[in-house]
């Protein structure tokens, strides 16, 4: 019965995936806790053989960069060997890839796995492993941790300051009416403001959910959206976040070729001041730099959203990253998790804030976005109600891909009404009574 139900999710997740073109308990045996070895044990050769990580970050597998941080664990371990499986749509094939019991030996959490699955998937890890962890709603179910975050991030405007002074702006915009100032200047002079990655489909999340659920000031924003009806709305924080987005592709102050994916591009073009802004999260600002910009050159500002002479930003957690529970291996990769976390430069390497909340940040660029005194909003976890709801209404939060037509709709208040009709069917659902599972 327990495989019937772990097929039956399983089957659910991907279809769902598979459908919305995505791009972030109960049912199996209790296995004994993934302890990585002590302090004491370092420089021992007792920890052998070859473990496998999957990972969405094909580039630092193609770079070396993950290489370079397996040579550091083999000089403590030098008979214990990390390889590397990249997957180009992570949240998805890693989908297919549980189902198979094919997922290496560690893995990054699906992002829209329900909590109470975690332990048919993943092994629990120690105290001590998770001692600090920043974000204590995430990653859990029953009192027991199975993942840590390999990062945190908070979501702003990075900008080119050359860009700037070529188009005469002499103060970061702190409200929404002089940023639509400051993107008109960047347009006079020849500079595309903003670079919306409208093609690319995934940054618009940025503009969606992630936008709704720290401008208002409450983290539980999303979750509470379970108990409505018609939480879509153009006069709510949804109708403003979406608008924003509507007007900068109204007035042209964003790229020319909307549908192309240039991801890729679109960096290049900011470090070279062809570009303006990204509204992004910080762990793009090390990519900017790798496209060619000098670090001073690039800065980093909260996004104003409205015209209040303050605003919020979100801390959010980047990738989970856990032990697989069907691993031959379980202590090696404990003591990899243990070590790519807290002992690589992973986390400084790539741009993110450290994960654990005791380390403090070196990033300049994020000195100076604290520097305009945003109040910071921790992330919660999405609930398994919100998860549920999301799938059975066949919305992906995760990709971007429903905000894409939300900004091209004709009329937006009609477009949300088809959300809200999706949403308020997918609430009935989950209120009928379910089959008995035979």
């Amino acid at each position: 019965m327990k495989s019937k139900k772990l097929q039956l999710t399983l089957c659910a997740l991907l279809m769902f995936l598979l459908m919305a073109g995505c791009d972030s308990g109960k049912g199996g045996p209790q296995q004994a806790t993934a302890t990585p070895p002590s302090a004491g044990d370092e420089g021992k050769s007792d920890l052998s053989g070859t473990i496998v990580m999957l990972t969405n970050r094909i580039d630092l597998i193609e770079n070396g960069t993950f290489q370079g941080y397996a040579e550091q664990f083999r000089q403590r371990y030098p008979d214990a060997h990390v390889e590397f499986e990249g997957l180009s749509n992570y949240a998805t094939d890693i989908l297919v890839r549980l189902s198979t019991r094919d997922a290496g030996d560690v893995l990054l959490l699906p992002v829209n796995l329900p909590a109470e699955e975690l332990s048919q998937f993943f092994e629990p890890l120690d105290e001590a492993t998770a001692a600090h962890e920043r974000f204590t709603t995430f990653a859990t179910y029953e009192g027991k941790r199975y993942g840590l975050s390999t990062g945190t991030t908070t979501s702003g405007i990075v900008y080119n300051k050359r860009a700037f002074e070529r188009a005469g702006i002499t103060q970061i915009p702190g409200t929404l009416e002089a940023f639509y100032e400051a993107c008109a200047k960047l347009k006079r002079a020849g500079i595309t403001p903003i670079y919306m990655n409208y093609g690319a489909v995934w940054p618009l999340r940025e503009w969606g959910n992630n936008l709704v659920n720290y401008m208002t000031g409450n983290p539980e924003y999303l979750n509470n959206m379970v108990n409505e009806d018609n939480p879509w709305q153009v006069g709510n924080e949804w109708g403003k976040s979406i608008s924003i987005a509507r007007t900068l592709v109204a007035k042209g102050y964003v790229e020319d070729q909307l549908f192309s994916n240039n991801w890729e591009i679109s960096k290049a073009k900011l470090a070279k001041g062809e570009a303006g802004m990204h509204l992004i999260g910080n762990w793009t600002i090390r990519q900017v730099l790798d496209a060619g910009a000098k670090s001073e050159d690039i800065g980093f500002f909260p996004f104003p959203y409205d015209n209040e002479a303050s605003h919020v930003a979100p801390l959010n957690p980047d990738w989970f990253i856990g032990v697989s529970k069907y691993s031959k291996n379980k202590e090696l990769s404990a003591a990899w998790l243990n070590f790519f976390v807290k002992e690589t430069s992973y986390a400084n390497d790539w741009g993110f804030l450290p994960a654990e909340g005791t380390a403090e940040p070196s990033m300049p660029q994020y000195r100076e976005f604290l520097s305009y005194k945003p109040t910071l909003l921790d992330a919660t976890v999405q609930t398994d109600v919100f998860i549920g709801m999301a799938n059975r209404a066949k919305l992906s939060f995760w990709s971007g891909d429903y905000i894409q037509e939300l900004i091209a709709a004709p009329d937006l208040q009609k477009a949300f009404d088809e959300l809200n009709a999706k949403w308020t069917e997918a609430r009935a659902g989950l209120a009928a009574p379910q089959p008995a599972m035979k």
